[in-house]
């Protein structure tokens, strides 16, 4: 049954729309209009992922022009059947053909047709996105609107740390302190990790990392697993250099660049038998479900993912705020549009 309040919205909701790389306008659009798999989604807070960066600044989108945004949360106005309206949610940003051969194996994020809020299709940099019923996850009581929107990248830490299958009492490097990679230790440490050690550039992201109670790396320590996370030819040598002979390395960054290995290091992976995976995304399944996981682990106090939060901005605000990641200008680490 719907209730009273479940009627369709109308009107014009503000935007940030993507019109050509680097060209990022705040304007009036008309609110979307819902399938009858949809439901509307009223944006309450957007994460501005790094991929964002380049989406905005270099690369562009799939077309133009395309609203950005796919790490959000928000509270459902509209469903028709009613059986949403009012939920709060997190949203799934993948949209599977469940047609191809991953699909039909829930491998959703290998699906080889597939579309993507704010990538492919328009995203949450709105105050309103109309959103299929499949990609909703209602939030757990206890979790805030702020973590719900964290929820995508929480998943996608999540997905690498099972990969790297930690045992109590092992040591884990982590390559990257940025807010995938400090998830990821939470994640480690909720697992029984030992000592959890980073390797940043960034001097001011180590010392974020050892305020959560991680530590710089020491090369005297045995290092049993190694989470890779920026896709630079140097971080992976220095992976492949530091983990211990049958230790375990998972690949998460996405690189930005060609990456290249000489013959020693390549030798040091078959010398070793080192273990070495890949990791992409996360899973959303009903056998697997990493989002599930995520939330739970939130609601029940295991990752203290709000601390990562660095900055809250308007939308009005959002092409700002790119250009200060993009150009380092501030000190970062999460940053939130705030509708």
């Amino acid at each position: 049954m719907c209730n009273d309040n479940n009627k369709p919205v109308t009107g014009t909701m503000t935007v940030a729309n993507l019109h050509a790389i680097g060209d990022l306008r705040i304007e009036q659009k008309e609110i979307p209009t819902c399938g009858d798999d949809e439901v509307l989604v009223k944006i309450k807070y957007c994460g501005v992922c790094g991929s964002d960066i380049p989406r905005i600044l270099s690369k562009g989108t799939y077309h133009f022009p395309t609203v950005p945004g796919h790490e959000f949360s928000g509270q459902v106005v509209y469903d028709k059947s009613g059986e949403y309206t009012g939920k709060r949610v997190a949203v799934f940003p993948l949209l599977p053909c469940f047609a191809c051969e991953n699909c039909k194996e829930e491998r959703y994020v290998q699906c080889t047709n597939y579309d993507y809020y704010g990538s492919r299709r328009d995203g949450a940099f709105a105050e309103y996105l109309a959103v299929k019923k499949f990609n909703l996850i209602e939030l757990p009581e206890g979790v805030s609107d702020e973590e719900g929107a964290m929820c995508e990248p929480v998943s996608v830490a999540n997905h690498a740390i099972k990969k790297l299958e930690i045992a109590r009492g092992e040591h884990l490097l982590i390559t990257g302190a940025g807010p995938i990679g400090l998830i990821a230790a939470m994640w480690a440490r909720s697992k029984g990790a030992a000592d959890i050690y980073f390797v940043d550039i960034d001097e001011r992201k180590l010392e974020l990392a050892k305020s959560f109670g991680f530590k710089a790396y020491d090369s005297a320590v045995r290092i049993d697993a190694v989470l890779e996370g920026t896709g630079a030819s140097s971080a992976i040598t220095a992976a492949i250099g530091a983990v211990r002979s049958g230790g375990r390395i998972v690949l998460m960054g996405n690189p930005s660049f060609d990456v290249s290995l000489t013959a020693k290091v390549y030798q040091d992976i078959l010398r070793k038998e080192i273990h070495l995976s890949g990791t992409w995304n996360s899973s959303y399944g009903e056998r697997v479900n990493d989002w599930k996981e995520s939330l739970a682990a939130v609601s029940e106090g295991k990752l203290p993912i709000k601390g990562l939060i660095s900055h809250k901005v308007a939308l009005e605000k959002a092409f700002d705020a790119v250009k200060m990641m993009a150009e380092r200008k501030e000190f970062y680490c999460k940053v939130m549009i705030e509708l």
